[in-house]
């Protein structure tokens, strides 16, 4: 009696196994490309902007060329924090993918920077003709690091935009200027060239001007459009100060889990989405600041002799190390780092113990320089 009581559980037991066995074998057996790849993908592009619309059909897109087997859900407008939140997010895991301005491409490897500096590039062309000779190092690099670029675009140039008009550079050093937080480097840039940059998230620009926490802030006039800035610093500098360089990269462990034959399409498709992001962004920018005008802008004209006061000397570290003095206040040089030194100031650079290669830029002596420092202690030094 006690084997015929003990015998219907040893059968559950059996079947139960070889349900277990059987699941296993089907999930063994569904094909990788019909798997699904889900990808988390955070912008600072606003919900329902031309922008965000070109970023959700290329996410169709992307459904549709993979059969269903990747599925991109977008986080608009911010909601999962500015460019260095998106990345510490995706370094942990709980986004996959981030639509990023240089400032966020910078938190994976700095070497983009070479292409911010303000005032070296003229044109689209130009900036785009230089960022294609450095596209391939720049994508090895975060690629090294864990991250692969699916494209590259921008937002437009960037201007200042303010609540008081601002026309030469001592009309900025007296307002509180917007800076990303996170970017150290750029804070003391901004100090060691005698201005109040005020660090925040670029999440939160809009509540600082109204509550005047800032004043100031550098931005395209489409992002003032679309972002509404305008609203509360109702006068714009009538000068380029440089492209809002970006890129869209996704985490190289999920874009691995893609199946091979997969790939080019999704690629080609993202970068098809990236040039339209560009032609959107010349096409609206003449447009933006006529839209603005009309609602109030202030349009501050730049003459020539003003303009020749914001062409500062641009130093950028291209490899190894080494030290910037400015006026006796010493800055380390590092790969990938850009210093400005302000107009007449006094600078010094030496080399650290593994050489240093850096460019200097200044439109008034010639444009562009190469520095090669192979020994410590070996330098320049010179009035600006």
């Amino acid at each position: 009696m006690g084997s015929m009581k003990a015998w219907p559980s040893r059968a559950t037991e059996a079947v139960r196994m070889a349900a277990v066995a059987l699941g296993l074998w089907l999930a063994c057996a569904v094909p990788a490309s019909a798997q699904t790849v889900l990808v988390k993908m955070a912008t600072l592009v606003p919900d329902g902007s031309s922008w965000h619309l070109i970023l959700k059909e290329t996410a169709d897109k992307w459904r549709t060329l993979s059969n269903g087997s990747v599925t991109v859900r977008l986080y608009a407008g911010g909601v999962a924090g500015d460019d260095p939140d998106v990345v510490r997010k995706m370094r942990l895991g709980t986004l996959n993918a981030g639509v990023l301005t240089s400032v966020g491409v910078a938190e994976i490897d700095k070497s983009v920077y070479a292409l911010g500096v303000p005032m070296m590039y003229d044109s689209y062309d130009e900036l785009y003709y230089v960022l294609e000779k450095m596209r391939p190092r720049l994508e090895s690099g975060l690629e090294a690091k864990g991250f692969v670029v699916l494209n590259w675009a921008d937002g437009g140039w960037v201007h200042f935009f303010a609540q008081k008009p601002v026309a030469v550079p001592d009309d900025l050093k007296a307002q509180k200027l917007f800076s990303w937080a996170g970017d150290a480097t750029s804070v003391d840039l901004w100090k060691s060239a005698g201005f109040n940059p005020v660090p925040l998230p670029s999440t939160e620009v809009a509540t600082a001007l109204q509550t005047g926490l800032v004043n100031a802030l550098g931005c395209p006039p489409q992002v003032a459009v679309i972002s509404q800035y305008y609203n509360y610093a109702k006068n714009m500098t009538d000068l380029p100060w440089q492209l809002l360089l970006g890129a869209t990269v996704i985490n190289k462990t999920v874009w691995d889990k893609v199946p091979a034959d997969m790939k080019p399409g999704l690629l080609q498709a993202a970068r098809e989405a990236g040039t339209r992001l560009q032609a959107e962004v010349r096409k609206t920018g003449d447009r933006d600041v006529e839209a603005m005008r009309k609602r109030g802008l202030n349009v501050v004209a730049v003459d020539a002799r003003a303009r020749d006061e914001w062409r500062d000397v641009a130093v950028v570290a291209i490899a190894g190390s080494g030290t910037l003095s400015v006026d006796g206040t010493a800055h380390v040089l590092a790969a990938g780092t850009l210093t400005i030194v302000p107009r007449g100031a006094t600078r010094s650079i030496v080399a650290g113990q593994d050489g240093l290669r850096c460019l200097t830029v200044h439109r008034r002596r010639g444009g562009l320089g190469l520095g090669d420092f192979r020994h410590t202690g070996v330098g320049l030094q010179s009035d600006t």
